[in-house]
């Protein structure tokens, strides 16, 4: 009969596992911290015995012995959007491929004394580092203040915060959109911007205007949403009274599905007198119609190198990156296609 999850009617602990396998309490400790100098028999007899009993280490006691708790701290904001959901997701899925454990501090602001206080609780639950999802200006000048014992690693905030951090290169996604649009022929490439306080709008914005520059193009006026697909609508809504229009690059996807439905709704062909491109490559872009052309984010890169900065920092390797920019990728479907021919005598 095997081994109850309960033994004379407590949780077990590791002297019953030493017991059940018959070896040392050390032993049992060896295996449990992965040490190479256990055979490989005994091993299995210790890990049956821990499945029999069911055992779970003590953290609390573990932690106090190697003064590591393998426990990193993320603060985030409370939000659906979806980069900083993903960013979220991604940092979890990295630390759980690490080793590490995560306790997570979700905010409704990212002011100074949110994200310090924040800080704090997560300190007191004894983190080796926090990671702090950044992406808007509110958090970089929070990050500014921010004092704490333990390493912190900004996620998502570009190259201004003041403390280490991973990023997409939202500006180089930006580019990518802009030059393609060029390269299909289209004159200019009017752009529907996110909140002028996100850091990623403020990118996404730059690398948009900096190639229209380059190339001599006009520089449209810019259009601004909230990232939503409803002001997406109302600034396809907008673009519909300019009929000089023929290529719009959208700061995010949601906001691309609006103009879409705005174009559609008018009669426009989409590409064929209007081509669209967004941002994120959401799940669900493949499948608007027609399929969106739009720059894919890696939020699982994102996670892994954010994750191995503030590793890095928590184990205080020498020269260590400072700063980690992530590459985007072009994605290509059906929203975009050659510039219409030019009215006649126009």
């Amino acid at each position: 009969m095997g081994a109850a999850n309960t033994v004379n009617g407590r949780q077990p602990v590791m002297a019953d596992v030493a017991r059940l396998a018959g070896v040392s309490h050390q032993t049992v400790s060896r295996v449990l911290n992965d040490n190479p100098h256990v055979k490989e028999e005994t091993r299995e007899r210790v890990l049956l015995a821990i499945r029999e009993l069911d055992y779970r280490p003590n953290s609390a006691a573990r932690t106090l012995v190697t003064r590591r708790s393998q426990t990193l701290g993320v603060v985030s904001f409370d939000t659906t959007l979806y980069g900083p959901a993903s960013m979220l997701y991604g940092i979890e899925q990295a630390a759980r491929s690490a080793g590490y454990f995560v306790s997570i501090a979700s905010l409704r602001s990212l002011d100074g004394r949110s994200v310090q206080e924040a800080v704090d609780r997560l300190r007191d639950q004894a983190v080796e580092g926090v990671l702090v999802i950044a992406p808007q200006t509110s958090a970089v000048g929070a990050l500014a203040q921010v004092r704490s014992a333990v390493p912190v690693v900004a996620v998502g905030s570009g190259s201004q915060a003041r403390v280490p951090g991973a990023a997409v290169d939202n500006e180089a996604g930006a580019r990518a959109a802009t030059q393609y649009l060029l390269h299909l022929g289209h004159r200019t490439v009017h752009h529907v911007a996110g909140p002028s306080n996100w850091l990623d709008a403020q990118a996404r914005r730059a690398g948009w205007r900096s190639v229209l520059a380059d190339a001599g193009a006009p520089v449209p006026e810019v259009v601004s949403g909230d990232w939503s697909a409803r002001s997406g609508y109302e600034a396809g809504l907008h673009l519909l009274e300019n009929p000089e229009v023929t290529a719009v690059f959208c700061a995010n996807d949601h906001m691309a599905l609006g103009v879409l439905r705005a174009l559609n709704e008018a009669g426009r062909g989409i590409p064929g007198d209007i081509s669209v491109v967004g941002f994120d490559d959401i799940p669900e872009a493949s499948y608007f119609t027609p399929p969106l052309t739009t720059v894919r984010q890696d939020f699982g890169e994102l996670g892994r190198r954010g994750l191995e900065l503030l590793v890095a920092q928590v184990e205080g390797e020498a020269g260590t990156k400072e700063r980690v920019l992530v590459a985007p990728e072009l994605v290509i479907r059906g929203s975009t296609a050659a510039a219409p021919p030019a009215p006649a005598g126009g």
